[in-house]
């Protein structure tokens, strides 16, 4: 039984992700919000192979930059607690109400 082959691609770094992130909510403006798979497909590239493995590293990313006020992460269009809050999600900017 041969091993399974790893994937020779380096992983993108934390960074990335969250430029990424930023980015994307910064183009689509104050009152738009993201998918997270937006991010992993800018990063990883658009087949579902590449940009699939990020979807944990994004989450991630999204959180570290709620922490920092820089997004929010939004479940049924109401923001919610990076800390506290699973399934579907999207991120925007921080809402200027």
């Amino acid at each position: 039984m041969s091993e399974p082959e790893s994937d020779p691609r380096p992983r993108p770094a934390p960074e990335a992700l969250e430029e990424a992130i930023v980015r994307l909510v910064a183009e689509r403006g104050g009152d738009k919000t993201i998918c997270p798979s937006e991010a992993a497909r800018l990063v990883g590239g658009k087949h579902p192979d590449e940009w699939g493995k990020l979807m944990i590293p994004v989450r991630r990313a999204a959180i570290r930059l709620a922490h920092q006020g820089r997004v929010v992460i939004y479940r049924k269009g109401k923001p919610v607690d990076p800390d506290d809050f699973k399934g579907v999600y999207r991120i925007g900017l921080p809402r200027q109400d």
